[in-house]
């Protein structure tokens, strides 16, 4: 495993540690850091099988919470179809469109959280109809291209009457769904199966920082904590975009 490889190792064990304290980010904070030294494409085909793990964990632990009409008829037909284009697209896009296109959507994501962490952004206001179908469509797109589609269909759900842990659990099954259509493309176009060792190797640093963030979870002030980890993300946006510039 070369320099690159074991520091994403480290990436991973960063982003799953945020993931266990706040609820969200593993593959976006380890795609977003470990894209300053790897390709993206690269990265995809180890970093979502990952994420199915702890998604399909959690999807069994609450789906009494799911909120199945949202998932089924709205979310995942548009999503699907999304993810399907979005992963079409990388071959036109290259590595470095990739790589500024992914920066701008960190960046973008996290000038968003941290406006309303710092109690500076807008109250969230349902969508018209067809925004909200395409910014669903357009989240599909992102987790094709980037495994990353929860910004945008986090801001698509905006205003929609869930409850925090329906929203959730809701969350949890969209992940779990597409990221294992992700790793079923990943397995007929052969990235899977040279990704495994490495994903395999990865495992048990994904453990490690599960219970790093169980404990940093009941010890630290976590708004504080969120404020850190999005301005960490919105740097790293910055330099990514810049360096694909």
């Amino acid at each position: 495993m070369t320099a690159a490889w074991v520091l994403l190792g480290v990436f991973v064990l960063v982003a799953y540690t945020v993931e266990a304290v706040t609820g969200f980010g593993s593959i976006v904070i380890a795609l977003s850091l470990g894209a300053l030294v790897l390709p993206i494409a690269d990265m995809l085909p180890v970093l979502v099988p990952l994420n199915i793990a702890l998604s399909g964990y959690l999807t069994l632990r609450h789906y009494q919470r799911i909120h199945w009409p949202t998932l089924l008829q709205l979310i995942l037909p548009l999503m699907a179809a999304g993810t399907l284009v979005g992963y079409l697209l990388k071959p036109q896009l290259g590595s470095t469109a990739m790589q500024l296109l992914f920066g701008v959507l960190v960046i973008w994501f996290s000038a968003r959280e941290l406006r309303r962490l710092f109690g500076t952004g807008q109250a969230r206001v349902a969508h018209s109809r067809g925004k909200t179908l395409g910014l669903m469509f357009g989240a599909g797109a992102t987790h094709g291209l980037f495994a990353s589609g929860g910004p945008l269909l986090v801001y698509a759900l905006a205003g929609r009457e869930l409850d925090k842990r329906q929203m959730r659990s809701t969350l949890i099954a969209v992940w779990l769904s597409l990221n294992t259509l992700l790793t079923m493309i990943f397995l007929a176009d052969g990235t899977l199966v040279p990704a495994l060792p490495v994903t395999a190797a990865y495992l048990p640093v994904v453990g490690v920082g599960i219970v790093a963030g169980e404990w940093l979870h009941h010890h630290i002030d976590e708004l504080q904590f969120r404020k850190l980890v999005f301005l960490l993300l919105a740097g790293t946006g910055v330099a990514l975009t810049v360096s694909a510039w």
